[in-house]
């Protein structure tokens, strides 16, 4: 996540924000540009963007900003879509009229746009149905029916590019529920997205296309019998030596999980990395035995490190993330390890990653994956 300042007073400013804390002005973020831009109200429903460079910007901001309070994107003027990116992706939203659908839908929203911001700047196609209707991405946001209802619950999942996010994980209480009672370490509305998001992008960037070959080498072969596959995990548990092959214990009930939940850790680190890179974090303790990281140049990003740089700066920042949390009573913000045959799965995405947004670069597609791959 980049830095942002306030374009009228300068003032540190934040992804979440709706106005700067310091000159009040109203705050949105521009999705085609992806920055977070202070905004004056120009004519209409029509905003200036304030700042150097912005001059004659003109934008309007997204109908769930103005009549619902749980955006703070914004559209250019001359768009005829009142939704901003992240808003259009919605096929179906929860009942409003029901207490507290209002906040929880709120909070999905917030976790959505961390992974816009993520798919956004990373270079990932993000098309939605009505641009590509067979590969479009879609979200349905939906709450289980009544305990007396003969209706089954809403499971979260991906299914034919629409990703299905129950409501219910927006409850804190809820969500450490579930994370208890199915043991796992970790467990968080933003992971959900990055997650399902991943089986969305195996069937856009990987099936039919040059990387499925290796990409069973690597996660296993997907045309075993998924369902039962998930049955077996649920009755059985995960194998005995998940740790030594997989990223989670989850991983190991299907290459399709194995894939997305690798997919989901790459975006956790991506994003992670990323914010330290651009505050400047640097880690140089005085003994040599202790992680030692220290970022190439002033200014840089994600996209100006290789994996490997990638992950000797992850593994030293995470082994600070964890202490610090100790120190204040938390769970440890990254309780995994990552073993090699996890680190290869890890690599691969980044380099299907890499090659998608190149590919698109080069050639304007939605999609680009009839190439060949390269090492980044």
């Amino acid at each position: 996540m980049k830095v942002f300042h306030c374009g009228q007073c300068d003032h540190l400013i934040f992804f979440e924000n709706f106005a700067c804390t310091n000159c009040g002005h109203t705050l949105a973020f521009l999705p085609d540009r992806i920055d977070m831009v202070a905004l004056e109200r120009a004519d209409g429903d029509h905003w200036n963007v304030l700042g150097a460079g912005n001059e004659g910007l003109t934008y309007k901001l997204c109908r769930n900003y103005t009549h619902e309070n749980v955006c703070n994107w914004a559209v250019p003027a001359d768009d005829p879509d009142p939704f901003c990116r992240s808003c259009r992706l919605n096929r179906v939203i929860p009942n409003l009229s029901q207490p507290g659908t209002t906040e929880a839908w709120a909070k999905l929203e917030a976790a959505k746009r961390r992974l816009l911001y993520s798919l956004l700047y990373l270079g990932l196609p993000v098309p939605t149905k009505a641009e590509e209707p067979e590969r479009g991405l879609a979200f349905d946001f939906l709450a289980d029916p009544p305990d007396d209802s003969a209706e089954p619950k809403v499971l979260t999942g991906h299914a034919n590019g629409v990703i299905t996010i129950n409501i219910a994980e927006a409850d804190d209480a809820e969500r450490e529920k579930r994370r208890v009672g199915m043991h796992e370490p970790y467990r968080t509305l933003v992971g959900h997205f990055r997650h399902e998001v991943g089986h969305y992008y195996w069937d856009l960037l990987i099936k039919d296309s040059p990387q499925l070959d290796e990409c069973r080498r690597l996660f296993g072969d997907d045309r075993e019998d998924y369902g039962e596959a998930l049955k077996r995990h649920y009755a059985n548990g995960p194998r005995l030596d998940w740790a030594s092959q997989f990223i989670s214990a989850y991983a190991s009930s299907h290459p399709w999980e194995d894939w997305a939940e690798s997919w989901a850790h790459y975006l956790h680190m991506t994003a992670t990395m990323d914010t330290a890179i651009r505050s400047g974090v640097s880690l140089q303790p005085g003994s040599p035995g202790e992680p030692t990281w220290k970022p190439k140049a002033a200014g840089a990003g994600y996209q100006d490190f290789s994996f490997d740089e990638l992950m000797e700066g992850w593994f030293a920042v995470t082994y600070t993330m964890n202490n610090l949390n100790r120190c204040m009573g938390l769970p440890d913000a990254y309780p995994f390890v990552l073993a090699t045959p996890v680190l290869d799965k890890l690599r691969f995405v980044h380099r299907v990653v890499r090659l998608s947004a190149e590919t698109a670069r080069r050639t304007g597609a939605v999609n680009g994956i009839k190439v060949e791959l390269v090492e980044a």
